[in-house]
């Protein structure tokens, strides 16, 4: 009897593995696990999808924007929170922004410059501008305050470059508000506040924000993106901020939307963990439904 070299032995050994392998886990285990999926979590499985009149609106886990073609957003819906996932709620492009609570200084975008690909200078919005221009805006929607600490009139980031960085201060620059604007100070320590000028490095300043006396009005979900950018929930607090101006739009009572909001509203998960929190499609479909 020939014996088979212990290379070769090995190898077939391997390739047996192989398709053993493969037929397990590439195949059976994944239908069981499907078959599973299908039959206890049938609509979450498929992706929780949510129809109106027979076709998918979306899905009542993935958030989406609720805006008309200029990216206005549409009065009569409840509006969701931001995100950060690629254009917004792009289920490919996952994620928060990274940005942090220390990244409060703007680049302010240079007139006539253009960026790397040709195309005219936008600079970039810090996250604290990211922030304050959001709650502005909200502000202007709901007809309430957008007011917020730390941000200024004109929505932007209330930061300071205080030159020098140690010792009574010689110069003192509002550094996310672009000339010509009005500093939201007109001085500091004694020191005249000046606009930011576009192009101009600050970098050797000491940074300053400054907090203000303002008392936030609008939700903290109504101006910052989740972790995932798909949240498709929002807090009862943005919702009822939202009521009367929907209830306006629609002729409807606010307490009639109030009570749709209840309606759409999920409890703690597991009792105890995070906040009630308000379904922004299944609200709105629910207003179309009247």
């Amino acid at each position: 009897m020939v014996r088979m070299p212990g290379w070769l032995r090995q190898h077939i050994a391997a390739v047996r593995a192989l398709l053993v392998l493969t037929v397990l886990l590439g195949a059976l285990y994944p239908l069981a696990v499907t078959g599973v999926a299908q039959a206890i979590l049938n609509g979450r499985a498929n992706g929780s999808p949510v129809e109106k009149d027979g076709r998918v609106v979306g899905s009542a886990l993935i958030g989406q924007s609720f805006t008309g073609p200029d990216g206005a957003p549409l009065r009569k819906y409840f509006q969701s929170r931001p995100s950060a996932a690629g254009a917004g709620y792009d289920p490919m492009a996952s994620g928060a922004s990274n940005l942090g609570p220390e990244n409060v200084l703007d680049v302010l975008a240079v007139p006539g410059a253009k960026d790397a690909h040709g195309k005219p200078d936008t600079g970039r919005q810090s996250l604290l501008t990211q922030v304050c221009a959001r709650s502005r805006a909200v502000g202007t929607l709901e007809g309430v305050s957008g007011a917020r600490p730390y941000c200024t009139p004109d929505g932007v980031g209330a930061v300071l470059k205080v030159f020098p960085v140690v010792g009574t201060p010689t110069r003192v620059v509002s550094v996310n508000q672009a000339c010509p604007a009005t500093p939201f100070v007109a001085d500091y320590r004694g020191v005249k506040v000046e606009c930011g000028r576009p192009g101009e490095d600050y970098s050797a300043g000491r940074t300053v924000p400054v907090r203000g006396t303002a008392r936030a009005v609008v939700p903290a979900d109504a101006v910052t993106a989740s972790g995932s950018g798909l949240d498709p929930h929002i807090s009862v607090a943005y919702a009822e901020l939202q009521a009367p101006r929907v209830a306006r739009e629609r002729g409807l009572p606010l307490d009639r939307v109030g009570h749709l909001i209840e309606e759409n509203t999920t409890g703690r998960a597991l009792g105890f963990m995070g906040e009630p929190a308000v379904n922004v499609l299944t609200l709105n479909l629910a207003l179309d439904r009247g």
